[in-house]
């Protein structure tokens, strides 16, 4: 399939897709016309690098883990033992920013119980 039809069949923008494509993350075969040609794995991976973007994982972090991460039922599971750190890693940074974000919100509430 091309493009187009990949980007109906996800609900993800053709530029985004290609901007994917740039990371890593998809890897398209190309006909002679030079255009694009998805298969159905790719509306599987396009579904799983959304996922791991809503979880608050970076693009060049997934480029790095989903390789090593297949799907079962709703979830991924890891298939290579060093993504579990990586994964671990990405949990910690995220929490600590989601300490940095309360620690804001406790700032700001100080300043508007003051008024």
């Amino acid at each position: 399939m091309r493009i187009g039809e990949l980007a109906r069949r996800t609900g993800v923008s053709e530029r985004l897709l290609r901007y994917y494509e740039e990371q890593g993350l998809l890897d398209p075969a190309r006909r002679s016309s030079g255009y694009r040609e998805y298969t159905d794995e790719h509306i599987d991976v396009v579904a799983n690098i959304r996922s791991l973007l809503a979880a608050g994982l970076s693009t060049s972090t997934i480029a790095v883990v989903l390789p090593c991460l297949r799907p079962d039922g709703d979830h991924l599971v890891p298939t290579c033992p060093v993504v579990v750190g990586q994964l671990r890693d990405e949990r910690e940074r995220i929490r600590r920013a989601i300490d940095d974000l309360r620690a804001s919100e406790r700032a700001l509430d100080r300043v508007i119980t003051a008024t």
